[in-house]
């Protein structure tokens, strides 16, 4: 299918200390269990996308060469005012064009989602969230946590012979 990446990751860039643990879970945990332990390529912003780049159309072509994408519901990216290039091309893939699935990862309660914006509130009223509960970080590596089974059924089956 032409695509280089099994899923994107976007998540909120902000550098506080609510995003330290969500920068541990992208840099750390994300690549351990799901390319480290289950064969999936992922495409991390910071990590695959190189210094010097149009991070703009590196962006664009990233999301064009992934099979899905996942965004990473935090407090931070709910309420950030203008929400990140990737964010908005994500949408606009998986919404206007819909060719892309997108993968919402719940990080923290965020109760009602009237602050979401509205492209966001649309795609959780079709498929939902998948919640990353507090108890997960007691093992996250444990790839067969129910959290990460249900991340592994949303993904693309693995072609690899790894």
């Amino acid at each position: 299918d032409g695509k280089i990446y099994d899923a994107y990751v976007i998540y909120s860039r902000s550098h506080t200390n609510e995003a330290n643990f969500v920068e541990y879970f992208v840099y750390q945990i994300m690549p351990d269990i799901l390319e480290n332990k289950c064969g999936y390529k992922l495409c991390i912003y910071g990590r695959d996308i190189y210094p010097g780049e149009d991070t703009a159309s590196a962006i664009e072509k990233r999301m064009q060469k992934s099979r899905r994408l996942i965004i990473l519901l935090t407090h931070q990216l709910i309420n950030c005012k203008e929400p990140a290039y990737d964010q908005h091309i994500a949408l606009y893939n998986a919404l206007i064009q819909d060719d892309t699935k997108v993968i919402l990862l719940e990080m923290e309660p965020i109760g009602t989602y009237e602050k979401l914006q509205e492209s966001l509130r649309f795609i959780i009223k079709q498929q939902g969230t998948l919640k990353w509960k507090e108890g997960h970080t007691v093992h996250p590596q444990s790839s067969n946590s129910k959290f990460w089974k249900q991340v592994r059924y949303h993904m693309p089956l693995t072609l690899r012979s790894s």
